[in-house]
């Protein structure tokens, strides 16, 4: 026997849609750069947010004492030099960018 059929209520999927203003292609290319400098922009915020977590870790270990061997230390410490650097010219690159 097969199986018995039913009625389905409409949801609304049958109702035409006005259509959106489409865009030129100058427009789009446009809105894209928009987002992909958006994006870059993001993006060198987490790498600098990573770089100052590197810089505190390296810090704390710089800063660890005997539990730590004399040349790790000693390396810690120039990270944490170059690391504030290095911050400092993603930043001022950046606010120039903007």
């Amino acid at each position: 026997m097969s199986p018995s059929l039913s009625v389905v209520s409409e949801n609304g999927l049958n109702t035409i849609q006005p259509q959106p203003k489409s865009e030129t292609v100058a427009e789009r290319v446009r809105r894209l750069q928009s987002e992909a400098k958006q994006l870059a922009k993001d993006h060198i915020k987490a790498l600098t947010a990573q770089i100052v977590a590197v810089e505190e870790m390296a810090a704390e270990i710089a800063e660890g004492g005997d539990a730590y061997p004399p040349g790790i230390r000693d390396i810690a410490r120039r990270l944490v030099e170059d690391m504030d650097s290095r911050v400092q010219t993603l930043e001022a690159i950046s606010a120039r960018t903007n």
